[in-house]
């Protein structure tokens, strides 16, 4: 296995609508794909990978961790990144890593001086949260990952709070005003997933000694799938 700073990574994020790729080398970013287009992730994710290890020069086989984005987010895509990941892993006889889309999200506000509250869209009038300190490990948790409607989550957060995730400008208008001043806002960008950052997660879990085989990556959803919500109950014989 290569040392750390030789450490040649592949990330695939299909957690969300965007889907993207990056290629590290230890901590440093090598080349990164991002789509934020209306295409499944099935059609897009391997013609990204073969793009970017054809522009860098890297082959598949050079490669010696692999890291998916394990969720919460989408059923669909994050079955198809974890997939595509665990074939990849183990065709080739390497490990992997799942990293957390909350802790991925939260990557995106470095040193901010507040607790950072990942606020991402879950559909049927939800959001994915989980609140993260700014450590020099990054961003490290301070309560367990959940699934609320908006308004209980806010009404739940004490003191100066900053806020990412593409929730954020979905219910921009409750979050103003349920916190007033006390919410910290970032730039339309900050709200974008990125597999970028978590590849430096990747790289910090390898150090770790956290890295797994590919048969045990599995996908974390928080929350029960519409299909098993509407799995018929088995009927009762007496």
């Amino acid at each position: 296995m290569a040392v750390l700073e030789k450490l040649k990574i592949l990330v695939v994020d299909s957690s969300s609508l965007t889907g993207s790729v990056a290629l590290c080398q230890g901590e440093q970013l090598v080349a990164e794909s991002l789509l934020n287009v209306r295409s499944t992730h099935s059609e897009k994710l391997l013609k990204q990978i073969d793009l970017l290890l054809t522009e860098t020069g890297w082959r598949v086989s050079d490669l010696d961790l692999l890291a998916a984005v394990v969720g919460p987010g989408s059923f669909t895509g994050l079955r198809i990144g974890i997939a595509t990941v665990k074939g990849l892993a183990q065709a080739l006889d390497k490990p992997v890593v799942g990293i957390s889309a909350l802790q991925m999200l939260a990557m995106n506000l470095p040193l901010s001086p507040a607790p950072i509250c990942v606020f991402m869209d879950a559909r049927k009038k939800e959001v994915y949260s989980q609140l993260f300190n700014w450590t020099d490990d990054g961003p490290v948790p301070l309560d367990e990952a959940r699934v609320l409607p908006p308004e209980r989550l806010l009404e739940q957060l004490e003191g100066e709070v900053a806020l990412v995730g593409d929730a954020v400008p979905l219910y921009r208008h409750r979050i103003e005003k349920l916190l007033a001043g006390r919410a910290l806002l970032p730039t339309a960008s900050a709200h974008q997933p990125r597999a970028a950052q978590a590849g430096w997660l990747a790289c910090r879990a390898f150090a770790h000694g956290q890295a797994i085989r590919a048969e045990k990556l599995l996908p974390t959803y928080i929350r029960p799938s519409d299909a098993e919500l509407n799995k018929p109950k088995p009927r009762k014989l007496f």
